[in-house]
């Protein structure tokens, strides 16, 4: 205590300019510019409680109007009216065990077959959680380990105040005295046992009741020892005493805004940069401003449905104008979850496996609230569309973010960590960021966007390889989506590249499932019936993995391998396998595949033996900002030794039916913002060795298209005829998209349409004819594997 004493007089004694201006640097050096907040629903279990707090109004006393607690029917009712209004958190608040208590409480619970208020909680939570999605905060009192571990599987976080740690205050004639909950040891005990259990949690002081300034710091000091301990403390909240008629401290003196600023000061100054610290903006609704100088960085939970059953005297703040109030502070309104990112960083050890799929459903890529319905392979929503067009909130661009722009616009190689903050770029920053790409764009390819008339031959989708991600070769086998396991003929890859060439193409794309029989010879001899059947066709085809595979099966190097495929007529290679080329994101989402430095030595070798490449990147599943780029740089390295790609292609993450989305390990896709950002960034970080940007017309849309062009890029990549991959992930964009709309959308925004060939080349005046002139695709023939024909037993 004598620390304590000595900590809060050095405090007192500095005047509170300068205690503010610590404590924001602090929260700038680890917020940087975000003041968060959590869209909730806020469900009142129940409102009875063993104890009686002298300030409180939320605790009742049961009554014959009302059950004691709500049903399991209205507790859905609330949490869906939340889902519906954008919220991702279910804020349950109850009071400590009221069945120890009242009788009312005991005999409800019996009649629903509880053994005790927490296992209620529990079975609503999961019900929630299980029904609507969204994510449980619990904050039923003082608990056990045995009742903390018990709700762990059903919460993706769970809170308890301190209040204080002052056991005076529980005396005679103190606020909490009758109250055996609010014995401080006790609360202590029960955030420590969180902490041992790895459960992210809530925590923070009530000011104004009675308790010194040196009290204040006490509990402060005794929560940031707990946090060192346990690193279980995710948020801090310094909340406000607000006087309640009906209550025995009605009469008493509120904290006033200076003594409030203080408290927030000194709780940043103890807790250190990195820790939440929260105040609610419903307590203060005139002094936003004031709270953000003094070293906050969240608001808290918002609902937009249901009111502060804790203080219903104090309304919530419109979301818009908190956010408008925010930046005018010079700071920009984030949306979090109930669990913060650095906690969803580390799910394995954070979160219970039960709860762990709703919480990356409702995430981006940094563990912020997706905030969005559109996933890749969707159509885009005027309310999606509105997030990343409306008018920014900020009044300034981050000047870190204009220098870096201005650094890669001079084709200089962007480092690491720059350029994975960049893709946190958010509001005007992230408008800033498009610009720059946009104008970069026009003055490295100008005002023309390209496309190329090709099509699709996946030979097969038999695959022996397990990629989390892939649709193509295990999703659902029904014939909407994958259909049933197929392996073409060569009389059929004959037949498609002939049709295709009637219609325009001067290229097909061939690609397929590493079946277990194929050998090198297959892809020779898939090579030479295209070749054989049209002459004039460009062979675009095999990833690295399937040049790998090809090598060793014939017990030749990859040069000697890649040199024979020339010779049999392949012209250029897909750069697809390449996923994400961060080796800890790569042995998660396809752990047996070739590595990331193989992708890479593969490709160098096909770009020293005169064959050119695109380059890919798959993202939004469970990579990030590092993880993208990682790869960014290391496909720009690669380019600046060998010369060999020709485009970049940011392909999004269609989640709606790969199995590791479906298994609950992955986010849905990428946000809109974030797979505009990635073509942007591409722009950016690849310029000067890079000049094609392609956009995913199946992935993204028609509309996603649109704003990635927008954005820098500026090819729409192939008219595709047949686009099965994608589909089978569950994409709702179609197998074709014909010249004619290729151009339509491409003049819609004000460019210049050019049909391309595959290494960037005009087209001749006949394939535009023949291309517009396209008669109606043939159906396909998918050979089952067991017929003669099939490629594996043929070439066999």
């Amino acid at each position: 205590m004598t620390h304590t004493l000595s900590l809060a007089r050095d405090l007192e004694q500095l005047p509170l300019a300068e205690l503010l201006a610590e404590a924001t640097a602090l929260r700038d050096q680890g917020h940087g510019r975000r003041i968060s907040y959590s869209r909730k629903v806020f469900i009142p279990l129940t409102k009875l409680c063993r104890d009686v707090c002298h300030y409180c109004t939320f605790a009742e006393r049961p009554s014959k109007k009302r059950p004691p607690y709500l049903s399991l029917d209205e507790v859905l009712a609330i949490a869906e009216q939340g889902r519906r209004a954008g919220c991702n958190e279910a804020l349950f608040t109850l009071g400590d065990k009221p069945e120890d208590r009242y009788n009312a409480a005991r005999t409800a619970l019996d009649a629903m077959g509880m053994p005790s208020t927490l296992h209620y909680l529990a079975h609503a939570a999961s019900a929630v959680l299980e029904k609507t999605g969204l994510l449980p905060h619990l904050n039923p009192g003082v608990m056990t380990r045995d009742e903390l571990a018990m709700l762990r599987p059903v919460s993706a976080s769970m809170g308890l105040m301190l209040e204080s740690a002052s056991a005076r205050l529980c005396q005679r004639g103190g606020p909490h005295f009758g109250s055996p909950d609010k014995d401080p040891a006790v609360r202590l005990a029960t955030i420590a046992a969180a902490g041992e259990l790895a459960i992210p949690f809530t925590s923070g002081i009530l000011i104004g009741i009675g308790e010194t300034r040196a009290e204040r710091i006490e509990a402060l000091l005794a929560l940031a020892e707990l946090h060192a301990r346990h690193g279980h403390i995710q948020e801090v909240i310094v909340q406000n005493f607000r006087a309640k008629p009906g209550t025995k401290l009605a009469g008493a003196a509120e904290p006033d805004l200076d003594d409030l600023r203080w408290t927030i000061a000194v709780a940043r100054i103890i807790l250190g940069p990195e820790m939440n610290i929260q105040a609610p903006p419903n307590l203060s609704p005139d002094s936003y401003a004031a709270l953000i100088g003094a070293g906050l960085n969240d608001w808290g939970g918002i609902s937009p449905v249901t009111p502060d059953h804790v203080n219903p005297e104090a309304p919530w703040p419109q979301i818009e104008a908190l956010a408008c109030a925010t930046a005018d502070a010079g700071h920009l309104l984030v949306e979090r979850l109930a669990i913060y990112p650095r906690y969803l960083s580390q799910p394995a050890h954070w979160l219970d496996p039960a709860v762990l799929p709703a919480t990356l459903r409702a995430s981006d890529s940094e563990g912020l609230a997706r905030g969005e319905s559109w996933a890749p392979g969707l159509a885009l929503s005027d309310w999606a569309l509105n997030d990343v067009t409306r008018r920014p909130y900020l009044a300034e661009i981050d000047s870190s973010i204009q220098r870096q722009a201005a650094k890669a616009a001079t084709g200089q190689r962007l480092d690491q960590a720059a350029l994975a903050k960049l893709f946190t770029a958010r509001d005007r920053d992230f408008r800033f960021l498009c610009d720059a790409a946009d104008e970069l764009r026009r003055h490295s390819v100008g005002d023309t966007v390209r496309y190329v008339v090709n099509r699709n031959i996946n030979y097969t989708n038999i695959c022996y390889f397990r990629c989390g991600f892939c649709a193509f070769s295990k999703g659902k086998t029904h014939e909407a989506l994958r259909g049933k396991p197929y392996d073409l003929a060569l009389e059929e890859v004959s037949r498609r590249a002939i049709e295709a060439w009637e219609r325009g193409a001067t290229e097909v794309c061939m690609q397929g499932g590493i079946h277990p029989e194929y050998t090198g010879e297959t892809y020779l001899e898939i090579c030479r019936a295209v070749k054989r059947a049209v002459p004039q066709m460009h062979v675009h085809a095999f990833s690295p993995l399937e040049v790998s595979q090809g090598a060793r099966t014939l017990g030749i190097s990859v040069p000697d391998f890649l040199d024979r495929l020339r010779e049999a007529g392949l012209g250029t290679l897909p750069g697809t396998a390449a996923e994400s080329l961060d080796p800890a994101v790569r042995a998660v989402i396809c752990p047996d595949k070739l590595g990331a430095d193989e992708w890479l030595e593969v490709m160098e070798a096909a770009h020293h033996a005169r064959l050119r490449s695109t380059a890919t990147i798959m993202f939004g599943h469970i990579d990030g900002p590092e993880s993208w780029a990682l790869h960014l740089l290391a496909i720009r390295d690669l380019q600046q030794r060998s010369g060999g790609f020709t485009e970049f292609v940011p392909l999004p993450f269609v989640a709606m039916e790969a199995p590791i989305f479906l298994k609950g390990g992955a986010r849905r896709g990428p946000s809109l913002r974030e797979a505009i950002l990635m073509h942007a960034l591409a722009r950016l970080a690849l310029h000067g060795q890079i000049d094609h940007i392609q956009t995913s017309w199946v992935k993204m849309g028609n509309a996603g298209a649109e704003l990635c062009l927008r954005a820098g890029a500026n090819d729409l990549g192939g008219t595709l005829m047949n686009e099965s991959i994608s589909r089978a992930a569950g994409t709702q964009h179609g197998q074709e998209m014909p010249p004619a709309a290729m151009q339509a959308l491409i003049q819609g925004i004000g460019r210049v349409p050019m049909q391309r060939d595959t290494l960037y080349r005009p087209v001749t005046k006949q394939r535009q004819a023949a291309a517009e002139a396209a008669a109606d695709l043939l159906p396909v023939v998918l050979t089952s594997p067991g017929d003669p024909k099939a490629l594996a037993r043929h070439i066999a």
